[in-house]
């Protein structure tokens, strides 16, 4: 071999190699975030009689306690309690925020009781409806905790009389470094909506191994044009994990639809300066 050749062929091995290490998978460094956990299993029996219909709340709720920037901790347990129990316990701490539900679920349940009274006094010694059978369950949990990132889905069922309960799913993305939510607009480029909505409708066709699109209407899906990213989603190592409630895009018995996209899918939508880019590129 002369020694141009031998220049060129060692110019191509670094070059493969330089190549191959580009293509190394990041290495993935786990948050310096502790938990805690509250649990509740309350019930009570309307008019205080353990005969009648009751109410059960059971509550697994977790949440952060010690991250990193301590100055952040304050603003990520309020996302925390924001997106388990609503907009009107953010001003409490943990403790607070799930003593004050438990006690409001019970009070809204007492307020059946004169109706329930009045409708046992009509009926006598026959049964009353199970409508006035109530329960919720409700618990987080941590889906992904690693290079700036925390994520939770909050999963709640309850029923409160009718036909039957209701289940949903909600994916939450925190970034430690600014101790706030992640939303669809700092993940994806201007006008991601219409080919995000594509993706998303083919990767929902596939999972229920349809090859038309339309088929999904024949299968308790409504219509397929109105399928739009929802903001519901979380990541994980190798993609972006959406959820769509009951009612939401299908039928109630076709029940919550869970779509992953891999970073390859939807790379050419994201955005570089985005806070999972060094997932997506």
């Amino acid at each position: 071999m002369t020694t141009q050749l031998q220049a060129k062929f060692i110019v191509l091995i670094s070059i493969l190699i330089l190549a191959g290490c580009n293509n190394t998978p990041k290495k993935a460094d786990s948050n310096k975030v502790t938990f805690d956990s509250i649990k509740v299993d309350r019930s009570y029996h309307l008019l205080d009689n353990p005969e009648n219909p009751n109410c059960n709340l059971q509550i697994n709720f977790t949440y952060p306690t010690q991250v990193d920037n301590k100055q952040q901790i304050k603003d990520i347990q309020r996302i925390f309690i924001q997106s388990y129990f609503g907009d009107s316990y953010v001003d409490y701490s943990p403790k607070e925020a799930v003593e004050k539900y438990t006690e409001d679920y019970l009070t809204n349940y007492k307020a059946l009781e004169a109706d329930f009274k009045s409708e046992a006094d009509k009926a006598q010694d026959e049964p009353i409806g199970a409508w006035y059978s109530y329960y919720e369950m409700s618990s987080n949990k941590i889906t992904y905790n690693k290079n700036g990132l925390l994520c939770f889905t909050v999963n709640f069922e309850n029923y409160t009389g009718g036909a039957h309960g209701s289940h949903s799913y909600f994916n939450h993305i925190i970034n430690l470094k600014t101790g706030s939510a992640v939303t669809e607009k700092e993940v994806f480029i201007d006008n991601y909506e219409d080919d995000l909505a594509k993706i998303l409708v083919d990767a929902i066709a596939k999972q229920n191994q349809v090859t038309d699109v339309k088929a999904l209407e024949n299968m308790g899906f409504f219509s397929v044009d109105e399928i739009f990213p929802n903001g519901n989603f979380s990541v994980d190592e190798t993609g972006i994990n959406y959820t769509f409630n009951e009612y939401e895009i299908a039928a109630y018995v076709v029940g919550a639809t869970h779509v992953h996209l891999s970073y390859e899918e939807i790379r050419h939508l994201a955005r570089k300066e985005s806070p999972i880019a060094h997932l997506v590129f």
